[in-house]
């Protein structure tokens, strides 16, 4: 099929699936969308087992197969999911809150990392299957980037603190791009230890790698965003702007992965700077109106590609007994090894300021995991960890949004 083909096929898709969660279901779009793929890729699988002799549900898990999701989502759609959201941070909340947002995007990310990594070691190994200590830490890296997406509808309808939403999705904007760096170092270390190397990652080199993926991505960020802030501010026609913002992203983006900086970080920080300076100083109002609007909704057709993606990616997806029942213990891991990650700088943050009622519980359970730590999983390279971490994976990103989604909003009622 063409590009043309998948794109019509997905956009058909999310449409459909939609309208199914609009008219029957109800739930938040994001979690509504997810349930129905996920229910008709079941329902494909059980038509699949009740007459084997079907070829439809074969000829659909190989066109899944031959999809690229890592490729689609992280040098595509990523790009312009990060820039959307971040056009949203209030600017002054985000400087309000830095410390604790950068604690939690690196120390907490870390945190959560070595945790998840340890203990699913531990539990791979205990239920006889074997895979390596820095395959684990690369599943603990992949899984720890949380996704705001099912959480935020949750936050603004029900009036949340402002400072509560800033915390939310400053740190997933950011360890976003604080986990691709994260999980590229020890995917490095991990392929230099299988081929018989592992000693050529040091530390020194692990610490150069870090500070040019995340400052550069940084530096990247400021300077393309204020490059398209000098243009817009030259000018007053919506129309140009719009295409000065999608060019932005877009050159941006791809500039990053060429010069070999944080991608991600880039456009996260080039969306604050255009969603709160170059707004407040270079548009009109007409302007703003627009540019903000188009920017939602690209935000929202490619989160619903999204999420039906996630739902018809798990018919190429292989649930062996073992192998479920430790995705299934890791659910449990990964929701306690959130819960510290966040517990230790929120206490420590404390002595210092204050933070809303719950933050820490809320947290936790928002810490829903997403897309991301699917198309990292699978890029990984072939081999039976890659099986056995990418059903881990797929199982507690299903948990995730489905489970702690739709629960979300009883928990924060109780803050809030």
């Amino acid at each position: 099929m063409s590009l043309f083909d998948i794109a019509a096929i997905l956009i058909t898709l999310a449409a459909l699936f939609g309208y199914v969660n609009h008219r029957t279901l109800k739930l938040e779009p994001s979690v509504g969308l997810l349930v129905v793929s996920l229910a008709s890729s079941l329902g494909l699988l059980a038509l699949h087992w009740i007459f084997p002799g079907l070829d439809l549900v074969t000829q659909i898990q190989d066109r899944v197969s031959d999809f690229d999701f890592n490729e689609t989502l992280m040098h595509g759609m990523l790009g312009f999911l990060l820039f959307a959201a971040a056009m949203h941070v209030d600017f002054d909340q985000f400087v309000g809150h830095w410390k604790a947002i950068a604690s939690l995007a690196t120390i907490g990310l870390l945190t959560s990392t070595a945790l998840v990594g340890g203990i699913s070691w531990l539990v791979f190994n205990a239920l006889g299957l074997e895979i390596s200590l820095i395959a684990c830490m690369v599943f603990g890296s992949l899984i720890s980037p949380t996704d705001p997406i099912a959480v935020m509808g949750s936050l603004k309808s029900l009036n949340a603190p402002e400072s509560l939403e800033a915390l939310i999705a400053g740190e997933s904007l950011f360890n976003d791009g604080v986990a691709v760096v994260v999980f590229s170092i020890l995917l490095m270390a991990m392929s230099g230890s299988a081929g018989g190397h592992g000693a050529e990652t040091g530390g020194m080199q692990i610490a150069v790698f870090f500070l040019r993926e995340a400052g550069g991505g940084a530096l990247l960020g400021m300077v393309g965003g204020y490059t398209a802030y000098r243009m817009m501010l030259s000018i007053d026609d919506y129309r140009l702007e719009v295409l000065i913002s999608l060019a932005l992203v877009m050159a941006g983006y791809s500039l990053g992965w060429a010069l070999h900086v944080s991608a991600p970080i880039a456009m996260v920080v080039a969306g604050i700077f255009i969603g709160n300076r170059a707004r407040d100083e270079a548009m009109s109002a007409e302007v703003s109106d627009y540019l903000m609007k188009f920017w939602e909704l690209i935000d929202e057709i490619l989160n619903a590609v999204l999420f039906v993606l996630i739902g018809i990616e798990v018919l190429v997806v292989t649930f062996s007994g073992p192998g479920f029942l430790a995705g299934l213990i890791m659910i449990v891991a990964v929701l306690g090894s959130r819960f510290l990650s966040v517990s230790g700088p929120i206490t420590v943050l404390r002595h210092w300021r204050s933070f809303p009622a719950g933050t820490i519980r809320i947290l936790s359970w928002a810490g829903l995991r997403g897309g991301i730590s699917v198309a990292l999983a699978l890029s990984l390279p072939p081999g039976p960890e890659r099986s056995l971490i990418l059903t881990a994976t797929y199982i507690v990103v299903l948990f995730s949004i489905i489970v702690q989604g739709l629960t979300m909003k009883k928990l924060l009622r109780k803050f809030i």
